[in-house]
């Protein structure tokens, strides 16, 4: 595997090596040791799978306090644009995202630390993405911020009369409306 660096403290981009042939491919998508050698020590407790269709984007969520999540994210069919926004009030680089295109074709996967908001825009006609957690969910816990706001201004590559969301997602706070997370 390959760990890259993003330009947030944190968020790393994860490519696996992929072993293809006439029977098709194989990858890890996961294996613990990689990721402790490279400095991601979170025990993951839960997985996640979604189905969207073009246009839909979801996001920009997070858990906040002691139900905060890490969360390994993957698409296993399409193409999304995935971004992580940070949200850690002493961070030198909150308010700050990063935006990588993950499909079933690059079989890349993104790292998203804990104090990060999470949101994602289907690119291709459809996408199934799935994600690992390292909290459980609580929705106690749940924030979110609106996907277009504009101090964050995230180009979500996805024409704006073309965006689904959820009702939820159009009704979010603002960046800056972020608490104190503690992170």
């Amino acid at each position: 595997m390959n760990f890259i660096k993003t330009e947030i403290e944190g968020v790393v981009i994860v490519e696996p090596r992929v072993f293809e042939d006439a029977r098709g491919y194989f990858f890890e998508s996961y294996n613990e040791d990689e990721f402790v050698k490279n400095g991601i020590t979170n025990r993951f407790v839960q997985d996640n799978q979604s189905k969207s269709s073009y246009g839909v984007v979801r996001g920009l969520h997070c858990q906040l306090g002691e139900h905060a999540q890490a969360k390994l994210v993957r698409v296993l069919a399409g193409r999304v644009l995935d971004v992580a926004v940070d949200i850690r009030k002493n961070s030198p680089t909150f308010g700050k995202y990063v935006a990588v295109e993950l499909s079933d074709e690059n079989k890349r996967q993104l790292f998203i630390p804990r104090g990060f908001l999470h949101g994602f825009s289907v690119l291709s006609d459809q996408a199934v993405f799935a994600y690992k957690c390292d909290n459980l969910y609580c929705k106690d816990a749940e924030f979110g911020i609106r996907f277009d706001d504009p101090d964050i201004g995230i180009d979500w590559k996805v024409p704006v009369d073309k965006i689904i969301t959820s009702d939820k997602d159009r009704i979010a706070k603002g960046l800056k409306d972020v608490p104190d997370n503690g992170l």
